[in-house]
């Protein structure tokens, strides 16, 4: 009951029920902590409620427990100290504090907020991948070897797509030919097209149902013949190297020996007589200089040497030198032989205005190899000067005089030194 004064002066009990909650006095909620005190209002649990489902149960008891609960919910008791949990658990919500004073985690995006579970997962992906490669290594060290080589190739070989993707956009958009573009431009879009020839059989091999399995075992039984360089070992690659030159060293005899049997039958006797001799000195085991080679050159514009003079046979021994299959119709094999030629001559020019000194080692060893020269155990510097007298001829020589540099390959390379064997 509270006790209320009217307005003449006439005081009167008025039950705290009735009352609003605007005319609602302040009231001071003890729980009672000790059991030696008397409780303030009977029917209190001994202590605050634990869970919401108490609370609920306490609103819903009558009489004066759940008015004083019913009070504190609207904002009307004040709670002291011993009941700072049930404070806690029924005032109103604050309103937000100023922008301005807000910790920084309020002031990031939905977004940013969004990609903290994936940079989580990313990064425990990661965290896995490296135990298990750790696991791997030590536990089965030849298989990691083979797994971390495949790795890294699918990398480089993703990472090679995404370069001849920007490469061609660079084209299209500035409207260039392959020709005009620089030369690690060009030779990485040589050297991807070869690549994308030989991974093509491989990946109808796969397309079958479980025949994908059959495709992983001869990979690993024949990685020259199905892997790309990219999923070659260093070992691999130097011993894969050495194979293919062999192969092609096979031809260099041949092309030398129809080179002298065509010679015989030229009208020019001074041609003739310069042509022999040079071919003579390649036969002895001499190396020839290129201002030999320049003396020759209109000998392989037209007849007898030029591209589409040679035989079927001299076609299909030069096919050999430039990696290309000798298993073609005439025709299929002077166009593709001309179109190899005629892109080695736009490599050099474009080296030539890079320069040589430019190139890495790497680079250098590479051009050397793809120009007939085995350069995989050979000395950067001796690749640099074998690579100074092939672009002292390559650049000399106009576009109908290029059966000569298919020629050259093996006349600069079969007797150079150190490259012997």
């Amino acid at each position: 009951m509270v006790t209320c004064t009217e307005g003449g002066g006439e005081r009167r009990s008025v039950p705290l029920a009735s009352l609003p909650p605007s005319l609602l006095p302040p009231v001071v909620i003890t729980w009672p902590v000790s059991r030696g005190r008397r409780r303030r209002f009977p029917g209190f649990p001994p202590g605050p409620p634990r869970s919401f489902r108490a609370l609920l149960l306490l609103l819903r008891r009558p009489g004066r427990m759940a008015l004083v609960l019913r009070l504190v919910l609207r904002g009307r008791c004040r709670v002291p100290a011993p009941a700072a949990s049930l404070y806690l658990a029924l005032r109103p919500a604050e309103p937000p504090p100023w922008p301005g004073l807000r910790p920084p985690v309020c002031q990031f995006s939905a977004n940013a907020n969004s990609k903290k579970p994936l940079s989580a997962l990313v990064s425990k992906v990661k965290y896995l991948n490296e135990k298990y490669e750790r696991f791997l290594e030590r536990t089965f060290p030849r298989f990691y070897q083979l797994y971390s080589t495949f790795l890294k190739g699918f990398r480089i070989f993703f990472t090679e797509m995404k370069e001849i993707r920007r490469i061609k956009a660079n084209m299209s958009y500035r409207k260039i030919q392959f020709h005009q573009l620089p030369y690690r431009e060009m030779e990485r879009l040589r050297q991807f097209r070869r690549d994308l020839i030989k991974a093509i059989p491989v990946g109808i091999l796969s397309l079958p149902p479980f025949a994908n399995y059959l495709v992983l075992l001869l990979m690993y039984l024949f990685p020259r013949q199905l892997l790309i360089r990219h999923f070659w070992t260093s070992k691999q690659q130097a011993e894969f190297l050495d194979t293919y030159h062999n192969m092609r060293k096979e031809a260099y005899p041949e092309v030398v020996d129809g080179l002298m049997n065509l010679s015989r039958s030229l009208a020019d006797s001074q041609l003739r007589k310069q042509m022999l001799d040079l071919c003579k000195k390649v036969q002895e085991g001499c190396h020839p200089d290129v201002r030999e080679l320049t003396a020759v050159r209109t000998l392989f514009v037209g007849h007898p040497f030029g591209i589409q003079q040679l035989r079927v046979q001299q076609l299909k021994v030069l096919s050999r030198v430039l990696f290309l299959t000798p298993r073609l119709p005439s025709l299929f094999l002077r166009y593709r032989l001309q179109s190899h030629i005629k892109e080695l001559h736009h490599l050099d020019q474009a080296m030539l205005k890079l320069g040589v000194g430019q190139l890495t080692d790497e680079e250098v060893q590479a051009a050397c190899y793809t120009r007939g020269l085995n350069s995989v155990h050979l000395s950067p510097l001796a690749c640099r000067l074998w690579l100074a007298h092939w672009l002292t001829l390559s650049c000399s020589l106009k576009d109908a005089e290029t059966s000569l540099l298919a020629h050259g390959m093996v006349l600069l390379s079969i007797n150079f030194p150190s490259s012997k064997g």
